[in-house]
């Protein structure tokens, strides 16, 4: 069966820790249709937007059991759940492990679907992927942005 949605990603911050923000475009394959996502937020770091744009995209697929092609520039992400990394984090509760709170929010609607992964370049001319980056850069440059509570209690 092929992909029914592709899933482009991408996170930015500013300073690592610093202003950040996610980019997220969705394209319902066979269509015309498409969808854009984007938050900023005050303090952060790039893997965990990174991170946090891929299961947003994944939150937002109304439909149980959907066929997800997730493109993303993060080797972070795409290795830590191709390289099944992520499954043995949880099995030791992510102890000694960064942005927990995401790994386990991500588990739990990604076994909701049956996402594929695939890695692109980042900033290497894919249209997508490019849309991305200026969608998360443009939020982490927004006047007002949001308060990423377990980052910033966690410093």
């Amino acid at each position: 069966m092929s992909h029914q949605v592709h899933i482009y990603t991408d996170g930015a911050a500013k300073g690592n820790p610093g202003p950040g923000g996610y980019g997220v475009v969705m394209e319902l394959v066979g269509t015309n249709y498409k969808k854009e996502f984007y938050e900023g937020f005050r303090l952060t770091t790039n893997n965990r937007m990174e991170l946090l744009a891929v299961i947003i995209g994944l939150e937002k697929l109304k439909n149980p059991n959907m066929k997800v092609l997730v493109v993303s520039d993060s080797k972070y992400v795409v290795d830590a759940v191709e390289k099944r990394w992520v499954f043995g984090w949880e099995k030791i509760d992510f102890k000694a492990k960064k942005n927990p709170d995401l790994w386990m929010r991500f588990l739990k609607i990604y076994r909701k679907h049956k996402v594929d992964f695939k890695w692109v370049k980042g900033h290497n001319n894919h249209p997508q992927n490019e849309r991305c980056d200026e969608l998360a850069v443009m939020a982490s440059q927004q006047a007002k942005l949001s308060v990423d509570l377990y980052y910033e209690n966690q410093e």
